[in-house]
């Protein structure tokens, strides 16, 4: 039975007897953390107040840059001028500044007419100011400066020409186009969008997904369930299959299903034709109830649990272990105390856009420090849990013009709802996760580090990644927000097996959901050790081969040449050594709203 999580960031022990106030002081610390968290949507106004008051007193005590920067400021506003008077004569004139080759915004011929180009390259020139404004301040920490000038990207965005309709001409020639009528179109799908928010219902046109069906559909059994996790079982569909059946732990924050969206781009369904056995963890969907639940019990009742109910079921001695996300690194950690104990039961490990070192965690780590996590951890201890739209909101902020701004100007101004696909349809399929949990990997692992310092501790005895001893195959993403690949690549310096990395294009989803016969798909793929020993992530990237196509292809080569000689496949479950088959795939976890 899982014992109560101590106070997270506590010891566990007391250095001093406890007082009688000590109880009522802490509940009443911890309510008003809370309301304090409810009222900022989980973001901590302390975290926010000191990172642009070490700014701005740093600013204020620097002549030096304020010099810079009323130059800069000057010099911006002489380019304007100089722009807009070139741009009346004459209204093809090269513009003064471009736009970043991410922005996409300004793309339409439309943005090269006045007025518009001038309040575009005003937008532009503003934001590189501000860039120069938040940045190279001596004496700001790097958090807090990369907090304010993140924070001053999102209120400029807000502000963008896009955004409104006197300032945005691709907007007003929509709005003349349809005489009005996309605004009462966007005005519809508003109203729409907000019942369903409101009530409860997933976001319009996610119906045409339906899990089982359209999505999740592989044809497989549920054969072993516990509090936390159920292991679905896909059938065969090759006459003989691999020994070593492939074990996929996917992240617990999102539906398991991203491995097995649509038949034609399912890693699930791939698998299989390439003669493999694959089981899959499909994890519970926690609420109130699961508010205890650690990193421990995600790793004894999820990885471990799986390990030996497929090794019961097929009688393997070897099993592939392939992690996505959040699930690579739990099976990290698995894998690392496994080997300690000497369980050599896993024949490979696959990582796929996981972090197991997390010192560079990129944008994300914006919302992570001591008070932040303060208030996220009291909000969660509130309720027990943390809601999967908190944590889809973070993602979003760090896309906001992808995200947010760009999905509002189509579909609430533009009146035009974007088709949905079955990657946008799992994407609104989310889950919670529980106060212990969470707390814990954000602490232990995304804070301080722990698994990569040697500081993280399984069954009371510390575990490193250097422990583990077979071949390692990890998967980066060029446009990762969630696992920057620098930080995916770092296994490099962890271990001590051979490891293959990839970094493959797309971003932290759709760079892994990359089925052979992909359109516009590349990937950079190389085996350590290299002749010249470790390298930096750029040299890497300049001496790693590139091909078109699929990563998956590799990876099956790989898998392959770590596998025994194909037989007859095993039976989908085994009652006779207690996994009897329960319900057909994907399972009732799934399906956990």
């Amino acid at each position: 039975m899982t014992s109560p999580a101590p106070t997270p960031g506590s010891t566990g022990a007391s250095s001093s007897p406890r007082e009688p106030l000590d109880g009522i002081a802490q509940t009443l610390d911890r309510s008003a953390s809370a309301a304090i968290a409810q009222a900022t949507s989980g973001l901590s106004p302390a975290t926010m107040i000191l990172a642009a008051t070490d700014w701005a007193l740093h600013l204020a005590s620097a002549p030096g840059k304020q010099m810079q920067l009323a130059a800069k400021a000057g010099g911006k506003a002489l380019r304007l001028m100089g722009y807009t008077a070139r741009a009346t004569r004459d209204p093809e004139t090269p513009r003064v500044v471009e736009p970043l080759p991410q922005d996409r915004r300004f793309q339409g011929p439309e943005w090269h007419q006045a007025p518009y180009n001038v309040w575009t390259q005003a937008f532009l020139l503003n934001q590189q100011w501000w860039e120069a404004a938040t940045t190279g301040i001596g004496g700001v920490s790097k958090h807090h400066e990369d907090m304010v000038s993140f924070a001053a990207r999102q209120i400029l965005d807000i502000f963008a020409p896009t955004n409104f309709i006197a300032t945005n001409p691709v907007l007003q020639k929509r709005i003349a186009e349809t005489g009005g009528k996309c605004l009462a179109d966007g005005l519809d799908y508003f109203f729409e969008d907000m019942r369903r928010y409101l009530t409860g219902r997933p976001a319009a046109g996610t119906e045409a997904f339906e899990v089982g069906k359209d999505v999740a559909a592989a044809e497989g059994k549920v054969v072993y369930r516990n509090r936390l996790i159920e292991l679905i079982q896909y059938a065969p569909t090759t006459e003989t299959v691999r020994p070593e059946p492939v074990l996929i732990v996917p992240a617990w924050i999102m539906k398991y299903y991203i491995l097995d969206l649509s038949t034609h781009n399912s890693l699930v369904e791939w698998l299989r034709a390439q003669g493999y056995t694959v089981f899959m963890i499909s994890w519970h969907n926690p609420d109130g109830h699961d508010r205890d639940l650690d990193m421990d019990d995600y790793r004894r009742l999820g990885p471990l649990a799986a390990l030996d109910a497929i090794s019961a079921i097929t009688g393997a001695t070897k099993i592939h272990g392939a992690g996505y996300c959040l699930g690579g690194t739990l099976l990290s950690i698995a894998a690392a105390a496994m080997a300690r104990e000497g369980d050599e039961r896993l024949a490979s490990l696959t990582l796929m856009a996981a972090q197991t070192e997390f010192s560079e965690p990129g944008e994300l780590g914006l919302f992570i420090d001591e008070s932040q996590l303060h208030v996220l951890e009291n909000m969660m201890w509130s309720r027990g849990y943390l809601e999967s739209d908190q944590m889809g909101g973070a993602f979003q902020i760090l896309r906001s013009n992808d995200l947010i701004w760009s999905h509002m100007l189509q579909t609430y101004l533009m009146g035009e709802r974007a088709d949905i696909n079955d990657l946008m349809a799992w994407n609104a399929d989310g889950t919670r996760m529980p106060y212990a949990m969470h707390s814990e990997y954000l602490r232990k692992l995304f804070l301080h580090d722990d698994l990569a310092e040697g500081r993280f501790r399984v069954d009371g005895h510390v575990v490193t990644m250097e422990d583990i001893a077979v071949p390692v195959f990890a998967v980066g993403t060029e446009r990762d927000h969630v696992a920057p690949w620098r930080s995916v690549y770092k296994i490099h310096l962890l271990t001590n097996t051979a490891v293959t990395f990839v970094l493959t294009s797309g971003g932290h989803n759709a760079g892994i959901v990359s089925e052979p016969g992909h359109p516009h798909r590349h990937y950079r793929i190389a085996t350590h050790p290299h002749p010249n020993g470790n390298l930096a992530p750029e040299e890497w990237c300049e001496r790693a081969a590139l091909k078109d196509g699929s990563w998956w292809l590799d990876w099956g080569a790989w898998l392959d040449a770590n596998s025994g000689e194909p037989t007859a496949p095993p039976p989908l479950g085994n009652a006779d050594k207690g996994y009897p088959p329960l319900c057909n795939a994907p399972g009732r976890y799934v399906l956990e709203k």
